[in-house]
């Protein structure tokens, strides 16, 4: 696995490395010797599945409070998206500075997002799967979420939205 800093402190994308023969080929996705050697959190404790069914879809921003924070590595296994993160963490270089990546089926890149971030995406494609490893299990007491326009962060979606649930599309602006 390549782990490549993003311009967050601490968030990195992951991409493999693959062994070829004319069967295809074989990578590692996850290891927990490599992940500790780069500082990242090595606890996963959940995996969970996203399908969406239109392109434009969008899903975010979305986080946990402590004792619930979750880091969380996500793939595109289908489709592709572009995948959004927020360090909303006050103590750090990059609070409130966002990135973007898009991960799809055919980059097979991985997003490293650790605790403190908010996260969410779009899908660039219909019918998308996203695989999601978590540090933590869901908490809804602990749920939290930002406005996927919030002029706080003037992220750059790249399509139109087109299907977001109610509860995304309810959340309130940041507040410091």
């Amino acid at each position: 696995m390549l782990f490549q800093p993003t311009k967050l402190q601490d968030a990195y994308l992951i991409a493999v490395e693959p062994v070829e023969d004319e069967r295809g080929f074989f990578a590692r996705l996850w290891c927990r010797q490599e992940f500790a050697a780069h500082g990242l959190d090595t606890k996963l404790v959940q995996c969970n599945l996203s399908f969406n069914k239109a392109r434009g879809t969008l899903r975010g921003m979305h986080y946990q409070l402590p004792p619930a924070a979750e880091t969380k590595l996500v793939r595109c296994i289908r489709g592709a998206i572009y995948d959004v993160a927020i360090d909303l963490r006050p103590e750090s270089p990059t609070y409130r500075q966002w990135t973007a990546v898009t991960l799809s089926a055919e980059n097979r890149l991985a997003f490293y997002i650790p605790q403190g971030f908010a996260h969410g995406f779009q899908s660039l494609t219909d019918e998308t799967e996203i695989f999601y490893q978590m540090s933590a299990v869901y908490a809804p007491d602990y749920a939290r979420g930002l406005r996927w326009n919030d002029p706080a962060f003037g992220i750059d979606w790249p399509l139109p939205v087109t299907v977001m649930s109610a509860k995304d599309q309810g959340y309130s602006d940041f507040v410091a």
